[in-house]
């Protein structure tokens, strides 16, 4: 598997993750997602699969094209404002990963400016 194809695998499985924290916290869901749920995770999988960028950008929210639809994207960030400080507890080496991620992009962001 590529660097590329690797890391589209990882984003897609993280917001999965955040997904299915969503909704066993907000909907009751335990074993599957509800219908609404699942729809933005089918979603987002596709996005990503059609991601372009996904070379060079680190995460959706730091991309110049937001390719979501403006309701999808709605409830993406609904759904990462509420799972993002949780998750921290369910997937800790995820939150790291994300973090160290995060610092690179920035100082690489500032250094092409």
């Amino acid at each position: 598997m590529s660097a590329v194809e690797t890391k589209r695998q990882r984003e897609k499985k993280t917001v999965a993750l955040m997904i299915k924290l969503y909704c066993r916290k907000n909907h009751g869901a335990r074993n599957a997602l509800c219908p609404d749920c699942k729809a933005l995770a089918e979603y987002a999988a596709q996005r990503s699969d059609k991601c372009p960028f996904i070379e060079s950008k680190t995460f959706c929210s730091n991309c110049k094209v937001h390719c979501y639809k403006p309701e999808m994207r709605e409830k993406i960030r609904k759904v990462m404002r509420f799972s993002g400080p949780r998750i921290v507890l369910y997937h800790p080496i995820m939150v790291i990963r994300h973090v160290i991620e995060s610092k690179k992009e920035k100082r690489r962001l500032e250094n092409v400016q």
